[in-house]
């Protein structure tokens, strides 16, 4: 049939055409990515045939004035993986499986983070689990079920020999967080990387961290290693040490045990920190290694808050500690001298108010140095109101208080010194002469750290010079001369060496050194008083300057005077030789 054979040729021809074409679009497709893409494919190629392994640096080491360690690394094994083995169906499910049979509990949602937080190329290595011992890693590794395309890597873990004791100085070590990774350039951090979190370990981050290294390996079609094409080793971090002794540290939290509150001591010419404890406190080494999220919840809704550090974000009123820096103002603003007198009837009454003294029977006539060694309030009442609170906040700011020290810990307070124009926008109301008479006596508004008030006593006992504390030597700074005259800081010296020679601090001097200060009680709406003492010694020659804060400690006098005269008594009979670093 004509017809038939017609619409058969003419289908053969079309599907001859269909085969030309097929052929011609093959061909092409074989030019195009064996000879125009050639140089892409064999690099991708390659690329596919490396793998790139990275080495934590083993972090630098803190260590206090003497050498004893703060913080140090230990060997420990991490889990590690590739991407392209990961993302195999059910892998991740086995591995969890096989973990948590071996006592590891990790579920597969943590692994798929894991993954996802560090995966940013198909042949970069993945840390699935961190800090597993080597009786761990043993156990895993004969166990049958464990996927051979994982494999360890011994890697370092943060350990804090002092523990609990100087965490709050120390700080702790954690895996860098998505936040963390997004703030900082792109490069400098990867997923999986452990930074510094807190404390020094977080102020010195750049000096502790060092410099990762990586392995550059030849894998063959299953991912085993064939050879190492190139090796960059990774370098230590700087050893820090610190201005601290630890043995006096030490000292201050067993003194502090059972209370809320901080002791700081330093030098007052330099500003070297050698203590700066903070109770209660916490142990900083499970932080370091990880905890749970119930963990961490418990430890930070604490009702004690055990990871406040006290000594640089605990704001409290200064109280009679206070009256040094008023009496100081006073004198240099020639509103009184020292043989000035007041009458102290045991109050102070206004039109609108009375103001009482805490000796209800009073004090008589009094002096500057007698004011200052029975803290009588009446007096400073009458100072502050001939003061006035715009000469008050101009002292306050040239000791510096209601800014940080500046020293070099993270979260520092700069507490709140008030006044005016603050209680106008803050509260909507003006101020009235009992707030300034409340200031006088370090009440009302005004709040300070501790590390403000032993930088304000360090001033007066060195001879009018700022310091700048500091934890890091070669972070000193020249001290700021705030331009007191000798012969008016020589009257609150002697006011404040008959405080506890024979005043409110008495219970100071009784460790064998003589020491000069002044005591506080801090009114506390939520309890009992909080008591304050701040010091120096030896009182003729200045050489190191302490506070001491006990929340809810009632007395100055009794509770935190005793605390400082023993640090400084500690610390004057244990002289530490200095580090090579602390130069000279």
């Amino acid at each position: 049939m004509p017809e038939i054979r017609d619409i058969l040729d003419a289908r053969l021809k079309m599907l001859m055409y269909g085969i030309f074409v097929s052929l011609l679009v093959l061909f092409t497709g074989l030019y195009f990515f064996q000879i125009v893409q050639a140089d892409k494919y064999i690099r991708l190629a390659y690329n596919n045939r490396l793998r790139l392994i990275r080495f934590l640096p083993p972090r630098g080491g803190i260590f206090d004035r003497s050498g004893v360690p703060l913080a140090v690394n230990e060997t420990t094994f991490s889990i590690m993986g590739y991407p392209l083995d990961l993302d195999k169906p059910g892998m991740l499910s086995h591995v969890s499986s096989v973990l948590s049979a071996h006592g590891i509990p990790v579920s597969v949602e943590d692994l798929k983070k894991t993954v996802r937080k560090q995966r940013w190329a198909p042949y970069q290595v993945i840390r699935l689990v961190p800090n597993l011992t080597m009786v761990q890693m043993a156990e895993l590794f004969a166990d049958p079920e464990f996927p051979s395309q994982l494999f360890p890597l011994p890697v370092w873990r943060r350990i804090y020999p002092a523990g609990a004791i100087a965490a709050n100085i120390t700080g702790f070590v954690g895996e860098i967080s998505e936040a963390e990774l997004r703030n900082n350039p792109p490069g400098r951090y990867v997923g999986g990387d452990i930074v510094g979190k807190s404390g020094i370990e977080r102020s010195y981050e750049e000096r502790l961290r060092g410099t990762a290294g990586e392995e550059a390996i030849e894998v063959n079609a299953r991912g085993r290693k064939v050879r190492s094409v190139d090796v960059l080793k990774p370098s230590k971090g700087e050893d820090l040490y610190l201005t601290l002794d630890m043995g006096a540290q030490k000292l201050a939290m067993e003194l502090l045990s059972g209370y809320r509150g901080a002791v700081v001591a330093m030098d007052v010419k330099t500003g070297a920190v050698l203590v700066s404890a903070s109770s209660p406190t916490y142990d900083n080494n499970p932080l370091a290694w990880g905890v749970s999220a119930k963990e961490w919840q418990e430890l930070t809704e604490d009702r004690d808050k055990p990871m406040l550090d006290r000594a640089i974000a605990g704001v409290y009123p200064p109280a009679s500690t206070f009256k040094a820096l008023v009496a100081l103002a006073a004198l240099e603003e020639g509103v009184i001298a020292p043989a000035t007198t007041f009458s102290c009837p045991g109050f102070l009454k206004l039109p609108s108010r009375t103001f009482r003294c805490w000796r209800r029977s009073g004090h008589g006539s009094v002096n500057l140095a007698g004011a200052l060694q029975n803290s009588c309030d009446v007096y400073f009442y009458q100072v502050g109101m001939r003061l006035g609170i715009d000469k008050l906040l101009k002292w306050c700011k040239k000791f510096g208080l209601g800014v940080p020290t500046g020293v070099d810990l993270p979260g520092e307070s700069g507490g709140n010194i008030a006044g005016p124009g603050w209680k106008k926008k803050r509260l909507g109301e003006n101020w009235y002469q009992g707030d300034t008479i409340n200031y006088s006596i370090g009440q009302g508004y005004l709040l300070l750290t501790p590390f403000q008030i032993v930088r304000l006593y360090a001033a007066i006992a060195n001879g009018g010079y700022l310091v700048t504390p500091h934890f890091v030597a070669s972070e000193s700074r020249a001290p700021a001369d705030i331009g007191l005259l000798p012969e008016k800081l020589a009257a609150v010296q002697k006011g404040l060496d008959r405080v506890v020679s024979r005043g409110t601090g008495a219970r100071a001097g009784s460790f064998g050194v003589a020491v000069a200060g002044k005591t506080g009680t801090a009114q506390n709406a939520h309890g009992m008083d909080h008591a304050l003492f701040a010091g120096y010694a030896p009182a003729d020659n200045p050489q190191y300057v302490a506070v001491a804060m006990v929340e809810a400690g009632a007395h100055g006098g009794s509770v935190a005077s005793p605390i400082v005269g023993e640090i400084l008594a500690h610390i004057l009979s244990h002289p530490a030789e200095k580090n090579e670093s602390e130069g000279d």
